[in-house]
């Protein structure tokens, strides 16, 4: 299998990307792909089903540069979290990895798929778990439509607030261990903030989308992104901290596209 490569490089924000191969807050989808064939101009695109394909694009989101100290978190007014750590807790704003990688960086198609086109929402729920009052896991991805499946494993009062903006907020109380709530996203939103009224280290970030093509990166900060159809697309690398990183990929019927991300220390 032949794979292409790019390289792309932020700091604080974004700054650029250097392609060694291949073409080159609301996100936009679909963007400057205009009417259908054929059709006049103005136009509208008529929703139509999304072909998957067998492209692939996977890499790694680098880190370079002395990573700054992530806040300690004080849980002596909660003991029963508090008990959870061996040592001081600290909230996971910043997370290099031992290979010099990122966790918790969320990338995804952001433009180059077909306008209107509409893919399958998955039937199975996205779960954020409250427990040892942090949320699990800190950056995920979502489909609109897909039932999103909140859940409180500590034995105490937790408050989870979506500051939502494309989406209805929500703000629901979890007094105890066991409950779970459930809630839909109905549009594209990237990325969702959620907070906890009682415990204020804790955030959490989701990114909600039409279509299935993202990928969060974890503890070896490699994201894999599947069943791409032949194409040319923008990828977009978000972190809560360093901000986004655009670059151009293009993909081939069966073959994997590596992109690899780099971003630096402020």
């Amino acid at each position: 299998m032949r794979a292409s490569r790019l390289v792309a490089v932020a700091g604080p924000g974004l700054l650029a990307f250097v392609l060694a191969c291949g073409k080159g807050e609301k996100a936009s989808f679909g963007e400057g792909m205009g009417a259908p064939p054929g059709a006049p101009a103005g136009t509208p695109a008529v929703a139509s089903p999304g072909a998957l394909g067998s492209g692939a694009v996977t890499g790694s989101i680098k880190f370079v540069g002395k990573a700054p100290a992530n806040p300690a978190i004080d849980m002596s007014e909660e003991p029963k979290c508090k008990a959870e750590y061996s040592s001081t807790p600290h909230e996971q704003v910043v997370v290099v990895n031992p290979n010099g990688t990122l966790a918790d960086v969320f990338v995804y198609v952001k433009a180059g798929l077909p306008a209107g086109a509409t893919y399958p929402v998955p039937s199975t729920p996205v779960v954020i778990d409250q427990k040892g009052c942090m949320y699990h896991p800190r950056v995920f991805g979502i489909m609109a439509g897909q039932q999103l499946q909140i859940a409180n494993s500590d034995p105490l009062l937790h408050n989870i607030k979506a500051q939502a903006k494309q989406n209805r907020p929500f703000n629901i109380s979890q007094p105890t261990a066991g409950m779970t709530t459930d809630r839909v996203f109905a549009a594209p939103e990237v990325m969702v903030r959620f907070e906890c009224n009682v415990h204020g280290w804790m955030h959490a970030y989701a990114g909600v989308l039409p279509h299935p093509f993202f990928s969060t990166t974890g503890g070896d900060g490699t994201f894999t992104i599947k069943n791409l159809p032949a194409g040319t697309y923008t990828l977009e690398a978000w972190h809560d901290a360093f901000g986004a990183a655009t670059a151009s990929v293009t993909v081939h019927d069966g073959e994997t596209t590596t992109a690899v991300f780099t971003y630096a220390a402020k």
